[in-house]
């Protein structure tokens, strides 16, 4: 690669991140053919527009730790990679299934795809779901009660949770902000990460739905470690690197095409 300027090598750090969410000091540093305090002053520019987020030793597109993005602001990202992933998930669910649906954007892309085998029972903890699946008169809808977060139009608390104690589903279709190899799945807000546990233990599968951009991050509040997951279901953009390291830790991951 030839000596690039300093808005090329912006604009490729930027680019690098759209297409894979996450990126190395030391990556950039080989790839760009510079030194690796370079790249950190690029990152640190990059940072003071908000353009970015850094971490150690690396960068994100997206500060993980701030939980008052609104959904519809979360679907403009990577629609077409939900889309798909999405559709796979549709694909796991059987003829007269009872499934568990969390939050998030990718659940909103799941719900537009599912065409129920028979009669569907769903619990749903997003009130955006709930509409999408209402129209189908094949589907039997649970909408979770209890506070409703204005971020995710979805509950979460202690009347939500009380209420999956007296339900088992086959599977738990979730979302996450944040999947990282080490310290397992997290999302932005404490009260969420609080449902979903409970989630987890109400239903016999855990599928997480998870765009690459999630993959290298840490939110606030931690959910589990990857050894609750069953099923993770991507997008081809995810490093081979990462998929081989979820793979030896047992879990079956699908990346969506």
């Amino acid at each position: 690669m030839k000596t690039l300027s300093l808005s090329e090598r912006h604009n490729y750090i930027l680019e690098t991140l759209r297409q894979q969410g996450s990126v190395s000091v030391v990556d950039l540093a080989n790839q760009l053919k510079v030194s690796s305090v370079t790249i950190r002053k690029d990152l640190t520019l990059l940072e003071e527009k908000e353009m970015l987020y850094r971490t150690h030793g690396s960068a994100i597109l997206i500060n993980p730790y701030i939980n008052d993005r609104h959904v519809n602001e979360k679907e403009k990202s990577y629609p077409e990679e939900k889309r798909l992933i999405g559709r796979y998930a549709a694909s796991l669910i059987t003829a007269d299934d009872s499934i568990l649906i969390a939050s998030g954007t990718t659940m909103h892309a799941l719900a537009r795809e599912i065409v129920p085998q028979g009669h569907l029972t769903v619990i749903a903890a997003a009130i955006n779901v709930t509409n999408i699946l209402a129209r189908n008169k094949n589907i039997d809808i649970i909408q979770l009660g209890g506070f409703v977060r204005n971020s995710s139009v979805s509950v979460v608390g202690n009347y939500a949770e009380k209420m999956l104690e007296n339900f088992s589903c086959s599977k738990l279709f979730m979302g996450v902000d944040g999947i990282d190899l080490d310290y397992g799945l997290t999302t932005t807000n404490m009260m969420e990460a609080n449902l979903n546990q409970v989630m987890i233990q109400a239903a016999q599968k855990v599928v997480i739905l998870a765009d690459s951009s999630k993959f290298g991050r840490r939110g606030f509040g931690k959910i589990c470690d990857l050894d609750a997951v069953d099923h993770i279901i991507t997008d081809k953009y995810v490093p081979s690197k990462t998929l081989e390291g979820l793979r030896e830790r047992g879990i079956e991951v699908t990346v969506a095409e």
